[in-house]
């Protein structure tokens, strides 16, 4: 029995949700975005409330049966509020600069900048040359694009220099014993 799957899900007010068979289109004030349930999970909608319902209890459908619920949540919070993921830079000369909303300038040790060009939804905000923050409506996206710009420079373990996740502990390991 799924626990994550039998939860319904509020939908917030300005959100609109269309259920046609399989696809499920989710329409709010930050955007629109569109997902199809796998085979033997249901999607319904009443007054306020989403329901996610399996038609079997086959160990695959079950385990999609959560999955689905977790992902259309997503998209409802997505739609409503949004998401954002807050990376830190650590490093003499390591700093970040916007060139707009969608592309973005790292300088992180190399010998060339790095240039990041953001995907279609994905905005980033540079409040700091040492802070960035990736902003958008679908959760994996925000996650991938912050994945790939911390994929850059990954932090070192032992001066903790390159770009992090904001509140990520890095494990340092001491230097060279000296006598």
């Amino acid at each position: 029995m799924s626990r994550i799957g039998n939860a319904p899900i509020a939908v917030p007010s300005g959100v609109d949700i269309s259920v046609a068979g399989s696809d499920i289109t989710i329409k709010g004030p930050k955007g629109t975005l569109e997902h199809s349930a796998p085979e033997g999970i249901s999607v319904a909608v009443d007054d306020g409330t989403l329901t996610v319902s399996r038609d079997s209890d086959e160990r695959t459908v079950k385990a999609l049966h959560g999955l689905t619920r977790s992902l259309v949540n997503n998209m409802v919070i997505g739609v409503s509020e949004g998401f954002r993921k807050d990376l830190e830079i650590v490093g003499v000369g390591y700093r970040a600069t916007a060139k707009g909303k969608d592309k973005l300038e790292l300088a992180l040790g190399f010998s060339h900048p790095v240039t990041v060009q953001a995907p279609e939804g994905i905005e980033f905000d540079v409040p700091e040359p040492t802070k960035i923050g990736v902003v958008g409506i679908d959760k994996q996206a925000v996650g991938q694009v912050a994945a790939e710009i911390r994929a850059y420079r990954k932090p070192e373990p032992y001066k903790g220099k390159g770009v992090k996740y904001v509140g990520e502990r890095i494990i340092r390991k001491a230097g060279k014993a000296g006598k």
